[in-house]
């Protein structure tokens, strides 16, 4: 960012200016590597850092908070402080971000400057998401939602949509993120509003949500809706976000190599850009395309696995624990298809730890990966477990077309292990999810069992 890099030089030059090593710089309560990250622009100090490096370099803090927001007026400092906390969370530091923002609240609030006050609580539920309290980020923005209106106000109201139906999906509440999504989409169609940037993010959010849920047809069809808005609106992000997860859907259709030129030109997109986090989370569904884009033997497992270990990286710094555990459970599956499965064990329950207990979605999808580990290490009880609660999660999700997929996998584990009773009963499971019932089934064990011996 051009604010961290402005900071970054200001640190350096007053250091060397007073003759100080970065050793001497950091004293005795930081580490001279954490003022090397600071002076390379990859860390942005608290505020009681701040003060402190101040007072070795001999200025006043202002001085340096100055370069975080340039343009401030003297008596803008409420804003001042809000660029601040921005710049925080997007340098990877939720926790010190959601206290600058609640802050923030408190100062707009006895200050009567509603719009600083909005936008910091809008910073909070960031902030919260960021680190993974999804419950206590979809209260937070349902709150803003519900506080906004539409009309002359839907604009920013499709920002906090798009976020909530975010929250929503990672829960694994898929009906309530897509009603609410369609809904506030026919707000805008209704007010007769041209396309914008962020009505197409909402629509790219809807095409991702019908995609877990199953739905291609629908999902394809607003694929394409998503594509057109966003030619119609000229930027570039949108059209980024609009081939991302057009490629999702090409990819779940079946249609891997559409799927690659897809995501090639997102990528290429979101390369020009200066969204680190957001290029890092598209390598991922990148690789994970590559990986399951042909048989195992011919899948492009070397290439996806270096696209990982460089998002790794990247949202090591600058990702939240979500984007990270999507991280390691595709190096999970790719060290599956290298058939290494002590590290894709070891990858998997990274995963599932910075997964927490909310993320219904993403940790059914990581326990079917850690399952075919264990299934590779001769745990097969265990892996029986992981692929029955996978699937249990993804029905609770409303993610049937996975979950049928999880029950059949685990139908195949257990027909090969001679318990046929059992992957007896896991096929019509699978079968279930897919809408199938056994109409005829109860009226014909009443026949059968009437017949003599």
């Amino acid at each position: 960012m051009a604010e961290s890099r402005n900071l970054a030089a200001r640190i350096r030059r007053l250091r060397r200016a007073s003759g100080m090593s970065q050793s001497a710089l950091a004293g005795d309560d930081l580490s001279p590597s954490y003022v090397s990250l600071l002076e390379a622009g990859k860390r942005i100090p608290s505020a009681e850092v701040l003060r402190q490096l101040a007072k070795r370099l001999g200025c006043a803090p202002e001085h340096l908070l100055d370069c975080l927001e340039p343009e401030r007026e003297p008596d803008d400092a409420l804003r001042a402080e809000l660029r601040y906390a921005e710049i925080i969370l997007r340098n990877g530091d939720p926790k010190v971000a959601l206290e600058t923002y609640l802050a923030v609240c408190g100062k707009a609030s006895r200050a009567g400057n509603e719009d600083v006050r909005l936008s910091a609580e809008f910073g909070a539920a960031q902030a919260l998401e960021h680190d993974g309290r999804l419950e206590e980020a979809v209260g937070r923005y349902q709150e803003l939602l519900d506080q906004s209106g539409a009309g002359q106000t839907l604009v920013p109201r499709l920002a906090v949509a798009v976020a909530l139906c975010r929250c929503y999906r990672e829960i694994g509440d898929l009906a309530h993120a897509i009603d609410l999504a369609n809904g506030i989409l026919e707000e805008a169609r209704r007010l007769q509003l041209t396309p914008t940037v962020l009505g197409v993010e909402l629509l790219s959010t809807l095409v991702g949500l019908y995609c877990e849920r199953g739905d291609l047809h629908r999902a394809a069809s607003l694929a394409r809706t998503a594509i057109d808005e966003a030619e119609g609106v000229s930027d570039r992000k949108a059209m980024g976000a609009a081939y991302w997860n057009a490629g999702v859907v090409a990819h779940r259709n079946g249609a891997s190599a559409d799927a690659l030129l897809l995501l090639e030109r997102a990528l290429a997109i979101y390369a020009d850009g200066d969204d680190a986090r957001a290029l890092a989370r598209l390598r991922n569904a990148y690789a994970s395309v590559l990986m399951q884009s042909g048989a195992p033997e011919t899948s492009d497992v070397s290439t996806a696995k270096s696209q990982l270990l460089r998002s790794a990286q990247v949202l090591a710094d600058e990702g939240s624990t979500v984007d990270l555990a999507y991280c390691e459970t595709a190096l999970a599956r790719a060290c599956l298809l290298e058939a290494d499965p002590h590290s894709a064990q070891e990858h998997a329950r990274r995963a599932l730890d910075l997964l927490g207990p909310h993320h219904r979605l993403e940790t059914a999808r990581t326990l079917l990966v850690l399952a075919g580990a264990q299934l590779h290490l001769g745990e097969d009880a265990v892996a029986e477990t992981s692929y029955e609660r996978a699937a249990l999660l993804l029905e609770a999700s409303q993610a049937d077309r996975q979950a049928a997929s999880a029950w059949n996998d685990l139908a195949e584990v257990l027909e090969l292990s001679g318990r046929a009773d059992k992957a007896l009963w896991a096929y019509r499971q699978s079968l279930r999810c897919l809408g199938q019932r056994g109409y005829l089934r109860p009226a014909l064990k009443g026949r059968l069992a009437e017949r003599p011996g």
